[in-house]
């Protein structure tokens, strides 16, 4: 009898349903206590560390040669006639702007309207530009993982071949000694959104038709090192032609920085002596085109001779204003302001929404209702109870803790409002003091004449402690609001404040850029009104990971910002 043999066959695993969300983080709480904390100890940590051991250096002792990536050419040595670029700066936050910015870069092609109603054709860059903070609040690996890799890896998916990337490092890059950064983008490492190629924190490329592109490191005091210096100048002693035109993009627009940061922070005109040193005596030329992110919206100044310095950090942060701080129209060397966007008059309109800002920042309400506890009970020891409440604001205690809160919100106060810094801060002080003495007061008679529970009663005490938080919880964040509100679109003061509180996903912006075959540069500024808020999950392999909600009719397609400028 034929022996029997049972045939073992392996359970099959379920299949795990696909994700209905997106797996990318929510947006920045900037005014968040932990977010708040964290960022300043790492801010102080960089600037103090980074002035003793320059990573820059190392870097350079590590990599002695770095050689300039030839794209003159395609994979079969033959010169190429045409080349698109796409630059990106300040991305890495919340999901849905980052991503959005993300996906319509990675499209192959790319319909693009501008304002007389003109219809453009762009392609997706070979090349692709980080210009500085690619991650938010700080720097490190699980950061960039999420908020950046994440997004743009999801967006590539069954879309154009991936790009050759460059990465400017800036201030939030540096926040952990650019440690993470030069894991991520100076390894020569193929992902699936990106390949990269520069050895260290700066980079060259040489274009087609004698353009190049070149980006500079300049934090750390915003200097730039010796060995940075050396070599920019080998490479143009040995490979620039005399007539050939630079791309050259930095962490920080240095033409507007004077105007628009606070008097403690400026006066540091080495910044725009760096570049005028390293045009003349480095380069021995004018740089075309100057490209920068770090302020959050997009602004355009040019020459009369057709050099260009533009601000484009619209690739995920939050919203920066453009109505205030009020800068001249007209920079140094005759350069002038030809395009910013958002609008001034949209910029003042959105900062109306500080009025909402417990909305946008509910963390920041654990806060100022913790405070206004502590407020209650120092009035409470004070005499509050007693038949003339007014008093207590001369009692010794009371004067004590109010006059430590007036004196943060003085250090608080933005320096822009000059000589009464004192008085913003003090004014700010005394209405939250008055906020909160109205609320012990209020909640004492609530307590005593509507719930009519007994005086010097534990359960009183408990109900009032938790009636006074409530309020404080709402009404703290109010008045922050309203004070962010009027410093800025009264006084021009507290801008990084006033629109970091609102934490704008919109009104975002890239640059896409194209040498063409008479050697020409074309600059097609791409802004996105609206971002989606609805995603659902791409139905094949050849849509990204995500695709906008049909039933998100608010977002808005890609439009050009203003017609195509053409250098050259």
């Amino acid at each position: 009898m034929p022996a029997q043999s049972e045939v073992l066959v392996a359970p099959v695993p379920p299949r795990e349903a696909p994700p209905r969300r997106p797996p990318g983080r929510k947006r920045v709480c900037w005014f968040a206590p932990r977010v708040f904390a964290l960022t300043g100890v790492r801010a102080v940590i960089s600037a103090t560390i980074g002035k003793q051991a320059d990573r820059r250096v190392l870097d350079a002792l590590v990599v002695p040669g770095q050689e300039a990536m030839d794209f003159s050419v395609d994979e079969t040595g033959r010169p190429r006639e045409e080349l698109w670029l796409d630059y990106v700066s300040d991305l890495g936050d919340g999901w849905n702007a980052t991503y959005e910015v993300a996906r319509e870069v990675a499209r192959k092609r790319l319909a693009l309207r501008d304002e007389q109603g003109q219809e453009h054709e762009t392609v997706g860059g070979e090349v692709l530009v980080f210009g500085g903070d690619e991650v938010y609040p700080t720097a490190s690996l699980r950061e960039y993982e999420e908020r950046t890799l994440r997004p743009w890896e999801a967006a590539f998916r069954g879309q154009r071949p991936r790009p050759h990337l460059f990465a400017v490092p800036g201030n939030h890059d540096w926040y952990d000694g650019l440690v993470s950064f030069s894991r991520l983008f100076c390894q020569g490492r193929a992902l699936p959104a990106w390949s990269t190629h520069q050895r260290r924190s700066y980079f060259a490329a040489k274009l087609p038709h004698g353009w190049w592109l070149i980006g500079l490191d300049m934090q750390l005091e915003a200097d730039i090192d010796e060995p940075q210096v050396e070599y920019f100048q080998q490479l143009c002693e040995k490979e620039m032609g005399e007539g050939d035109r630079i791309i050259l993009c930095l962490a920080e627009p240095a033409w507007l920085l004077e105007q628009v940061r606070p008097p403690s922070r400026q006066g540091r005109g080495y910044l725009e002596n760096n570049l005028e040193f390293l045009e003349r005596k480095v380069l021995r030329r004018r740089v075309s085109v100057f490209l920068a992110g770090d302020i959050h919206h997009y602004r355009r100044h040019a020459h009369e001779d057709g050099r260009q310095k533009i601000i484009a950090g619209g690739g995920g942060a939050f919203l920066h204003p453009t109505h205030q701080p009020k800068t001249s129209r007209t920079l140094a060397e005759g350069f002038t302001e030809r395009k910013c966007y958002p609008s001034a008059s949209v910029s003042r309109r959105l900062c109306w929404r500080n009025l909402g800002f417990l909305g946008r920042n509910p963390s920041f309400g654990l806060l100022t209702g913790a405070l206004y506890v502590l407020l209650s009970w120092v009035f409470l020891a004070g005499g509050v109870r007693g038949a003339n409440p007014l008093e207590v604001w001369l009692e010794p205690g009371v004067l004590l803790v109010l006059g430590l809160l007036v004196l943060g919100l003085v250090g608080f106060a933005d320096e822009r409002f000059g000589r009464w810094r004192w008085l913003a801060g003090l004014t700010h002080g005394l209405a939250h003091g008055a906020a909160a003495f109205l609320l012990t007061w209020g909640t004492l008679g609530f307590t005593g004449s509507v719930l009519g529970m007994e005086p010097e009663s534990a359960w009183r005490d408990l109900a009032g402690t938790l009636l006074v938080f409530a309020s404080g919880f709402v009404v703290g964040p109010t008045l922050m609001g309203l004070y962010l509100l009027i410093s800025l679109n009264a006084f021009g003061a507290h801008p990084n404040e006033a629109f970091s509180a609102l934490a704008c996903p919109d009104w975002k912006n890239f640059l896409r850029m194209k040498i063409d075959r008479d050697g020409k540069l074309w600059l097609y500024p791409v802004g996105i009104q609206r971002v989606p808020r609805r995603w659902k999950p791409g139905a094949t392999v050849r849509e990204p990971e995500w695709v906008a909600d049909p039933a998100d009719r608010r977002a808005t397609p890609p439009v050009m910002i203003e017609s195509p400028i053409v250098v050259g």
